[in-house]
């Protein structure tokens, strides 16, 4: 249970639930194989089935960190910062964001875009899922559109998420991974006939990093 003032911050965004933070190379997406600080705030529910994060699901397991910390470990080591999860929009990102932006960071998020936006962000990732589908204020800032494909429906939805993302957002299909063997022969061949469309990896799997 948390002190009333703890609570105060985190509805604030002045603390977050914090799972873990890590320095690495970038793995999927736009800005793959490039060096970035991410920053995993708990707290999550939308609730994929092929979550491979889903411990950090319950806010309540990540104790509240204030964004001060954060924000000086990951400008001593990093240009770039990514803020992932769970839903980081599940909480107000403006705080954290200001702070990064104040220190001269390149501010990027990856999210299901299920919540309002909130924050400054240099780059948004927006990973739509069906359980949860995006807000318009995600679908219209979007600069990267990346769809988990885990089965052939998945293909349909894409181009439904594609079609209410803004025009200028970059457009991705990735495996789920357990499926990978499975669906990325059908990617390639998708993106080949369909060439608006990227392919996504996850490479940091590959290569065996965080």
């Amino acid at each position: 249970m948390l002190t009333k003032s703890a609570q105060d911050q985190v509805d604030q965004g002045t603390m977050l639930p914090l799972m873990e933070e890590f320095y690495t190379i970038q793995g999927e997406g736009f800005h793959t194989g490039t060096a970035a600080y991410f920053i995993r705030v708990g707290g999550c529910d939308v609730g994929c089935h092929w979550c491979d994060v889903k411990e950090s699901w319950n806010a309540d397991l990540h104790p509240p960190t204030h964004i001060h910390a954060m924000v000086a470990t990951a400008t001593a080591q990093a240009n770039t910062v990514v803020i992932t999860g769970g839903e980081p929009l599940m909480w107000n990102m403006a705080p954290l964001t200001q702070k990064l932006k104040e220190k001269g960071m390149k501010v990027h998020i990856e999210t299901s875009g299920a919540y309002q936006l909130s924050g400054v962000w240099d780059w948004i990732c927006l990973s739509p899922k069906k359980n949860k589908l995006p807000t318009e204020s995600v679908y219209e800032k979007a600069d990267e559109l990346k769809v988990i494909i885990f089965n052939k429906h998945d293909f349909i939805f894409a181009e439904e998420q594609a079609a209410r993302t803004n025009p200028n957002a970059i457009l991705f299909l990735q495996p789920e991974w357990s499926k990978r063997d499975e669906m990325t022969p059908l990617i390639v061949d998708y993106v080949m006939n369909n060439p608006k469309w990227r392919i996504s990896l996850q490479t940091h799997k590959f290569l065996n990093i965080p």
